[in-house]
């Protein structure tokens, strides 16, 4: 008995500890979910239980209860019952365990660091446990998502590799470089308060036209929304319909143009084609009043119209990426009801036209989030651009968030220098009620998929009425619009269409040059578009490589006969080369 006894006392700290691990996850878990259990957040991140009741507002509707969920007491238990399994498994292990299955713990240090290791493991196990809770949730699909996302947010921001307390591949560094990395890692963080964001890379390496943007061109016209930049031609004939592209204005163009070897805009010169390429204006206070019908109107209809007259043209060729794909469907559908039939054919790269899913984002939209921002914003006012690049960067938040703050400042390392990660830091802002208004129209009512259902320009929008040729593609792990929710063109177009799905997620997959002979997509060569898009994979193939060259053979058979190459930018008198590209709007910052 006595030694019996001597064994309970030893185990007792142990159960005392688990049962206060437990309360301390229980705690986290009611914290993540926050009162009456939503988990909302705001883009930006501020909490939706932070933000100010609707009633305080005059006019506006009072906010509506926030959504409750409970869990199954059975299902609670085994969770309960699985924990301290595991804990116990854990601590029989004591200082021999291991953090398995996280490249987060992967370096030899963690290893060699007991404490450190232990530290990992036991964060790991409850890491699976409020996610395990997390997924018993009772409640609608939109409550436990963002639930999820909630534990989620918590679990990345608690590693204990983001404390140098515990991080052990930090400690070793700083004792191997004798203090030096914490200098650097001081030296880092310093800088990034300064510049406003966290470094993802050696932002110092890239500057716009010297070293990104740099395909050949011109700017033949601006005004207060865009610039219009015309490329070089690089053959001695190009195709009579000329090519316009409409990128996302929630970023800067030259995603679509890095480096000349990944360049869609330079693949597309080289192919023939004469290439224009809206360049947005970066909004200061002189855009605070600019509407979504404003930047339809007086951006991509005055790009379209504007590149006719140019290239002498009746009909040219577009595309558009993103929400610039969103605007520029608008566009050609306010112009068909108006009568108008300017393109011969449009290609839309990971674009929502229906937004009935949207992924991950749609936890963050709903009737009080709507409202507060439609108060904040929608009379005026600007959603400044690192607000939005916060709010993509969580949704992977240990890829993109965390990963730079361990090595910019626990390890004092200067990340590697990337034009991609240079191009997503460079920010833009959006014009409040152009964001107000697109917020309720399209992600929370989805009013853009319902004929006549909206008014833009003075016209009932039906997208039916694009009846042209359609290229449309998504990427297959694209987190920002799923690849089922860029299928769903496929039901609203009534042109003849080209859907393709390639490897990759929502810039890996765009950008994906035949040169570099990697990734896969996917053709349905059949010409049926079931309802969704698994039934269309069901009935596709698989390609080796790049999607590119399958679009631009489809693309050539729209951009009609060979012309000679024009000798100069723009058209006479009325459209000169007022500055080279990239131009002066690109350069400005958020």
């Amino acid at each position: 008995m006595k030694q019996q006894d001597t064994g309970a006392d030893a185990f007792a700290p142990f159960q005392k500890a688990l049962t206060q691990g437990w309360t301390q996850a229980m705690e986290a878990f009611q914290k993540a979910a926050g009162p009456g259990g939503s988990a909302a957040f705001d883009v930006g991140g501020t909490p939706l239980w932070q933000l100010p009741q609707m009633a305080q507002f005059p006019g506006a509707a009072a906010m509506p209860e926030l959504p409750k969920f409970s869990i199954d007491p059975e299902q609670l238990q085994s969770i309960q019952q699985q924990y301290l399994s595991d804990a116990t498994d854990l601590w029989r292990r004591g200082f021999g365990a291991r953090p398995e299955g996280d490249k987060r713990f992967a370096a030899e240090a963690w290893g060699s660091n007991p404490l450190a290791a232990f530290s990992a493991a036991v964060y790991l196990l409850n890491g699976r446990t409020m996610m395990r809770m997390a997924e018993a949730i009772d409640a609608d699909d939109k409550t436990k998502a963002r639930l999820r996302f909630a534990v989620e947010q918590w679990m990345a921001a608690a590693s204990p590799s983001n404390s140098l307390a515990f991080n052990a591949e930090a400690q070793k560094k700083a004792i191997d470089t004798q203090g030096e990395s914490i200098a650097k890692g001081i030296q880092n963080l310093l800088h990034d308060m300064k510049q406003g964001h966290v470094s993802m890379t050696d932002e110092s390496a890239f500057e716009v036209g010297r070293n990104v943007a740099t395909t050949e061109g011109a700017v033949v016209f601006e005004n207060d929304y865009f610039q219009l930049l015309e490329y070089k031609p690089l053959t001695a004939k190009v195709y009579e319909r000329p090519f316009l592209l409409v990128p996302p204005c929630i970023n800067k163009f030259y995603i679509l143009d890095l480096q000349p070897d990944n360049s869609l805009i330079r693949y597309a010169n080289e192919q023939g084609h004469r290439v224009f390429v809206v360049s947005w204006r970066n909004p200061d206070e002189s855009l605070a009043q600019a509407t979504w019908d404003d930047y339809i109107e007086n951006a991509a209809i005055k790009a379209i119209h504007t590149v006719q007259e140019i290239s002498g043209s009746k009909q040219i060729n577009t595309l558009g990426f993103c929400v610039g794909g969103t605007i520029l469907s608008t566009a050609l559908a306010v112009l068909a009801a108006r009568g108008e039939k300017p393109a011969a054919s449009v290609t839309l790269l990971t674009t929502f036209l229906d937004f009935s899913d949207t992924g991950i984002l749609d936890i963050f939209v709903d009737e009080p989030m709507v409202q507060y921002r439609e108060m904040q914003l929608g009379k005026g006012g600007l959603l400044p651009g690192g607000d939005l690049a916060s709010t993509f960067s969580f949704l992977r938040p240990n890829d993109l968030v965390w990963n730079y703050v361990v090595g910019n400042y626990l390890k004092g390392e200067t990340p590697p220098a990337f034009d991609l990660l240079y191009w997503n830091s460079d920010a833009t802002n959006l014009p409040g009620p152009f964001y107000a208004w697109y917020l309720r129209n399209t992600y929370h009512e989805n009013k853009l998929a319902k004929p006549g259902a909206l008014t833009v320009c003075g016209e009932k929008v039906d997208l039916g009425k694009i009846d042209i040729p359609a290229y449309i593609y998504g990427s297959r792990e694209d987190h920002i619009v799923p690849i089922g929710g860029a299928y769903t063109s496929t039901q609203l177009l009534t042109g003849k269409k080209r859907f393709v799905m390639g490897a990759s997620g929502h810039i890996a997959g765009v950008i994906n040059p035949p040169a570099k002979n990697k990734r896969s997509h996917w053709l349905r060569e059949d010409g049926k578009f079931p309802k969704t898009q698994p039934e269309w994979l069901a009935g596709a193939q698989e390609q080796p490589g790049s999607w590119w060259t399958d679009w631009a053979q489809w693309l050539k058979g729209h951009a009609g006969k060979q012309i000679p190459a024009p000798k100069g930018y723009g058209n006479g008198k009325a459209y000169k080369a007022i500055e080279p590209a990239p131009g002066r709007y690109v350069k400005a910052k958020a």
